[in-house]
């Protein structure tokens, strides 16, 4: 096994006829029936993969904003930076950007009672459904314009020194299986009593078949980039993923601190 690969636990989530559902926040509310499984999961620094055959890409990204964790400055220039970057790997007219990004730490840090929706994500899942995120795409698109295919991506970096100790599982997207992705509720629960809100996601049940990779000591000037829906069928999309531990992060390893960006690309007629 190159020295990279690692073998270690993924959140899957057994099937057992109840809808799962969890909360951003208040996780000991959650209903998803955890059936982990050992699984190989291959470093893929070095490896050739494509938005639209395995769903991710690594790209080199290097912000001027300073410090990450600032979400203001995240949201006046970070943004703009991801949403240019976007357009130039994916080759769309357009990208609408959510300007918020959504800081996650290391369970480690003691930090994510402090935060909103901060938790590593421990189970596998999709960030939303076929139909959730078909409807999201279709209310951002631009006015006056004819739209002949749309996509959503998630831009996930760390703000951590390597090596991580909980990173970034994705599952090929060829390796997923008609039957593997189990229809679940993201409940969002916003600090301060504001109403909750909802919307239709995926979690994963296991399949030795799948493909899991992974990126070994990500640096700040990195990021991953992956396919999170997709208007064109015959294209990666729905990409699963989900948090790890890293069997090569000893006890001392720096607590992960990561930052993800969310943005939808559209091409014109």
């Amino acid at each position: 096994m190159p020295a990279g690969n690692v073998r270690a636990e993924i959140g899957y989530t057994e099937d057992t006829g109840r809808k799962p559902y969890f909360y951003a926040n208040a996780h000991e509310k959650d209903y998803v029936p955890l059936k982990p499984a050992e699984m190989d999961i291959a470093d893929a620094r070095g490896i050739d993969t494509s938005l639209d055959r395995e769903g991710f890409i690594l790209v080199r990204h290097k912000s001027a904003v300073d410090d990450l964790t600032d979400l203001a400055a995240v949201a006046a220039v970070h943004a703009g930076e991801v949403e240019r970057m976007l357009k130039e790997v994916t080759g769309a007219d357009h990208v609408a950007m959510m300007p918020r990004g959504i800081l996650r730490f290391s369970e480690r840090l003691g930090q994510n009672d402090a935060h909103d929706n901060s938790h590593p994500a421990r189970f596998a899942h999709v960030d939303m459904s076929k139909e959730a995120a078909a409807g999201a795409r279709a209310q951002g698109a631009p006015e006056g314009k004819t739209i002949v295919r749309s996509a959503q991506y998630n831009v996930w970096r760390v703000l951590s020194d390597p090596p991580q100790d909980v990173p970034l599982a994705l599952c090929a997207f060829p390796s997923i299986q008609d039957g593997d992705l189990l229809d679940c509720d993201a409940i969002f629960d916003p600090p301060g009593g504001a109403p909750e809100w909802s919307f239709g996601n995926y979690v994963i049940q296991h399949n030795p078949a799948h493909r899991w990779y992974y990126y070994s000591d990500m640096r700040p000037d990195e990021a991953i980039v992956f396919k999170t829906s997709e208007s064109d069928p015959e294209r990666a999309q729905l990409m699963p993923h989900g948090a790890f531990d890293n069997p090569l992060a000893d006890k001392d390893a720096p607590p992960r601190v990561s930052l993800e960006m969310r943005g939808t690309a559209y091409w014109y007629e």
